[in-house]
């Protein structure tokens, strides 16, 4: 690249505008692979996608990219132009899917502040060679082009220019941008860009493009230029329709005086002024301006019929201005709740007070939900990825699979997606690998031929399930047992385990019990990087499963990470704060009802369930003068499938917290067990977050 965008906003745009047109074609050819076919709709929303990423990576001078982009946007217009193409669908498929990867790759780089330095020729030739093979052209005539090298193959059939001074035609166009589509003086860069190949003596308002006060000049006045070509009316229209973002077009043809030939009533008065041969020719013209005018209603129609998606109701904003709004958000809470609880009003009588701090608390939580709202993302992007791997796979493990998808619309905090990615990577993978049998294994075991993977969300409260299940032959609990024993995983009796605590043992580290190390399984370090990674939200992974009948993996995770809902408690001089979801009673001991086992384990039966006890002051080495259970106060809390009874001074009362990370120079010193954080409370003091998922430990 000889320009530097380097933290330029036009490259930020560049990289977000090319990863959702990537995205949306990635989904758009996984919808239409299992059909074999591509509906005209189809090839053309793949031929604007193309065209739309050639002139943005041209402009952003990202050359390999838009060769690439530039010659399968040649393989879908040749597509677009002719009907009944015989073509082998899923090897184009799979062709189209290379160029995705390539140009990903590249985004990938680009992201990081390296170059795409990636050659793509080898690719450009596949999609010529694609190309020339349905034509039932020479293959090697083709792929040997090097005059086609550079990327500037025809944009479509009859688009492309003679490059000689002799220009046929002449034009002048103005073209209007949608509002709210933002940096239009780059957009008409791409429109020149385009033109470049089907024209010459391209001449433009305003001239220089790269100036700060270009778009606006556009945005008020249009984007006005000029040019010569040796394509028709017709041709240049369509051409010039394909812009995006693209609100109205002014064409006009002109002859050498200036002159506009392209209004109706001027091509029919000059048609009955002039001679024979020039009626012949006008009627031509004016047949050619029919057509193009007839190609605007229909696509003026087809945009009707559409939902607008141009008009911009949606805009975009930097991942950063919302995490600094989120802080923002953590320090009003914690702002509000030093003004509302501030220990100089305790015992004090202040109605007028108090009804301007609910109005306070009030408007604090409804700004709140509206900030939070703004960070939580619908799951359907990371479950669409899911696609792309299941059909990847499926192909090189020659097993039919059909992947179905419920509830992608259930939302979560951005972070908390950001986590789960690779956890449900992984777990897909798995039960395409490891869970479901081979075609004929199935057709023997009475099954369909085609497996089936169903991914599923569902808010649960505050949480929300994430479930992968596969119809294939389940788990063996007899080889679970059998491994683990092999490895030294098994830590109690089999007999006081249930079915649930065995299928568990697989989420430890190094558990496998594939014999055979493939490219997808078998190293034993998958499911302990879901666990891990589910865990490090404030989450849990569940497994259920019926031999011969299927596996469902259950992760568990948080909403949001940011502010959520506290139980505060003392134990002596220290304030610990409890994740209201973790708990699920609270109550005084009573004596008669806490045991002490043989090996000197205290647990109290609730209901008749036994749990075990943990006195926070041992646990975190903290002075008390409570030491005996019927001055203190129980909370059983619960994290997956364990539960523990905690022993505390008192109760505090309930608030929204902040969740601030542990300090760095804690962290440097030792690993702190039991602790997800920490929080600010109302009258200053710092209260430290219990992590119940790590309080296992401490028992």
């Amino acid at each position: 690249m000889s320009m530097n965008y380097s933290g330029d906003s036009l490259l930020g745009m560049f990289l977000f505008e090319t990863t959702q047109l990537l995205e949306q074609l990635e989904e758009s050819i996984l919808n239409t692979e299992h059909t074999s076919s591509f509906t005209q709709e189809d090839i053309n929303e793949i031929f604007r996608i193309m065209h739309t990423i050639k002139g943005s990576a041209a402009m952003m001078q990202y050359h390999n990219v838009s060769k690439l982009a530039h010659a399968l946007e040649d393989l879908f217009d040749y597509l677009r132009s002719e009907e009944n193409v015989e073509i082998d669908y899923s090897a184009l498929t799979d062709l189209v899917f290379a160029n995705v990867d390539f140009i990903n790759e590249q985004i990938g780089k680009i992201e990081e502040g390296a170059t795409e330095d990636d050659d793509a020729t080898e690719l450009i030739n596949a999609n010529r060679d694609f190309l020339a093979k349905i034509k039932n052209e020479d293959k090697g005539q083709s792929s040997s082009g090097e005059a086609n090298a550079s990327g500037n193959g025809k944009a479509g059939d009859g688009l492309q220019a003679e490059k000689n001074a002799n220009f046929k035609y002449s034009y002048k166009a103005t073209i209007y941008f949608s509002e709210g589509c933002e940096m239009e003086n780059i957009r008409a860069f791409g429109i020149i860009n385009n033109l470049e190949e089907v024209a010459g003596d391209i001449k433009h308002i305003p001239e220089d493009l790269m100036a700060s006060e270009a778009a606006e000049e556009i945005k008020s006045s249009g984007f006005r230029f000029v040019f010569n070509s040796n394509c028709t009316y017709v041709d240049i229209h369509q051409l010039l329709m394909q812009t995006i973002f693209l609100k109205e077009l002014e064409l006009e043809q002109v002859d050498t005086s200036g002159e506009a030939k392209s209004d109706s009533k001027t091509l029919e008065a000059n048609q009955s002024q002039a001679s024979n041969v020039e009626k012949n020719q006008e009627a031509t013209m004016a047949s050619d301006v029919k057509k193009g005018q007839e190609d605007t209603t229909r696509q003026k129609q087809a945009q009707r019929q559409r939902p607008n998606l141009t008009h911009q109701s949606i805009i975009s904003v930097p991942v950063e201005k919302l995490d600094k709004l989120m802080d923002l958000m953590g320090e009003f809470v914690i702002s509000e709740a030093m003004v509302t609880q501030n220990p100089d009003l305790v015992g004090l009588e202040l109605p007028n007070f108090e009804k301007s701090a609910l109005q306070l608390k009030k408007i604090t939580k409804e700004l709140q939900e509206v900030v939070m709202s703004i960070r939580m993302v619908p799951l359907s992007a990371t479950f669409n990825k899911m696609k792309r791997i299941v059909r990847d796979m499926g192909k090189k493990l020659d097993k039919e699979v059909t992947l179905t998808i419920l509830g992608e619309e259930t939302e979560v905090d951005k972070n908390i997606i950001e986590h789960i990615s690779d956890p449900l990577m992984h777990l897909v993978r798995n039960a395409l690998d490891h869970g479901l049998e081979t075609k004929e294994d199935r057709i023997k075991a009475g099954k369909p031929a085609v497996g089936n993977i169903k991914l599923e969300a569902k808010n649960v409260g505050s949480d929300v399930l994430i479930i992968v299940q596969d119809d294939g032959k389940g788990i063996n609990k007899d080889s679970i047992i059998r491994k683990a024993k092999e490895k030294g995983l098994l830590k109690r009796p089999v007999e006081s385990m249930s079915d649930k605590d065995i299928f568990n043992l697989i989420l430890l580290p190094g558990f496998s019990t594939n014999e055979n190390v493939t490219e997808y399984s078998g190293r034993g370090v998958g499911m302990d990087v879901v666990t891990k990674g589910i865990e490090a939200i404030g989450g849990s992974v569940s497994i259920d499963s019926i031999e011969h009948v299927g596996t469902a993996f259950t992760m568990k995770i948080p909403l949001t990470l940011a502010i959520v809902d506290g139980m505060n408690v003392s134990v002596g001089e220290s304030i610990y704060t409890i994740p209201t979801m973790n708990i699920k009673e609270f109550f005084k001991p009573v004596l008669e009802d806490i045991i002490i086992d043989p090996d000197k384990n205290e647990m109290v039966i609730v209901r008749g369930e036994c749990y075990p006890i943990l006195r926070l002051h041992n646990a975190f080495k903290v002075d008390t003068d409570v030491t005996d259970f019927e001055d203190g106060i129980f909370i059983i809390v619960k994290h997956d499938q364990h539960t523990i009874c905690l022993f505390v001074d008192r109760l505090i009362g309930q608030q929204q917290i902040v969740v601030k990370a542990l300090p760095e120079y804690i962290l440097r010193s030792k690993r702190v067990k039991g602790l997800a954080g920490c929080t600010l409370l109302g009258d200053g003091s710092i209260s430290l977050i219990i992590d119940v998922s790590g309080l296992n430990d401490l028992l």
